[in-house]
C-alpha cells in the first residue's frame, strides 16, 4: 500500500464513525425514542437514503484508494480519482440531508443539486479510475 493509499485510507476510516452516529440517530428517530425530533414520512426517506448512500460510497472509496495505486495515470488524475469518490460521499448524502431539513418539508429545497453534482463527481473519479486501470 503506498504513502497515498494509507493517508487517504486512514481519513475516510476516521469519519466512519460520524456515519455511525448517524445510524443511530436515525434509528432513535425512527424508532420513536426521539420525541422530541419529528420527521414526515418525506425527511424520514430522504435521511435514510442519505445515511445508505454515505455509507455505500464511503466503502467504494477505501476500494478506490487500493485501486488508485496500480493506475497508469498522471499524479493529478490520481490523485483526482482518489478524492473524487470520498467528496461524492459527502455532497450525495448532504443532499439528501440538507435539502429535507426545513421543518415540514415534503419536497427537497434547492440544496438537492448537491446529489447531482456529486453523483457527477463520482461517475467522473470512478471513470478516470477505469481508464486508469485499463491503461
Amino acid at each position: 500500500m503506498t504513502a497515498e493509499s494509507k493517508l487517504m485510507c486512514g481519513v475516510i476510516l476516521i469519519t466512519i464513525p460520524s456515519i455511525e452516529y448517524g445510524g443511530y440517530f436515525l434509528l432513535n428517530v425512527l424508532s420513536g425514542n426521539l420525541r422530541k425530533v419529528e420527521l414526515n414520512g418525506f425527511q424520514k426517506a430522504m435521511f435514510r437514503a442519505g445515511h445508505a448512500h454515505a455509507g455505500v460510497i464511503v466503502i467504494l472509496s477505501l476500494i478506490c484508494q487500493l485501486l488508485a495505486d496500480h493506475t497508469a495515470l498522471p499524479l493529478q488524475l490520481t490523485w483526482f480519482a482518489r478524492a473524487s469518490v470520498p467528496t461524492s460521499a459527502l455532497l450525495i448524502s448532504g443532499g439528501f440531508f440538507f435539502s429535507a431539513m426545513d421543518k415540514d418539508a415534503t419536497r427537497p429545497n434547492k440544496l438537492i443539486a448537491l446529489i447531482y453534482f456529486g453523483a457527477l463527481l463520482l461517475a467522473a473519479g470512478l471513470i478516470t479510475l477505469g481508464v486508469g486501470l485499463l491503461l
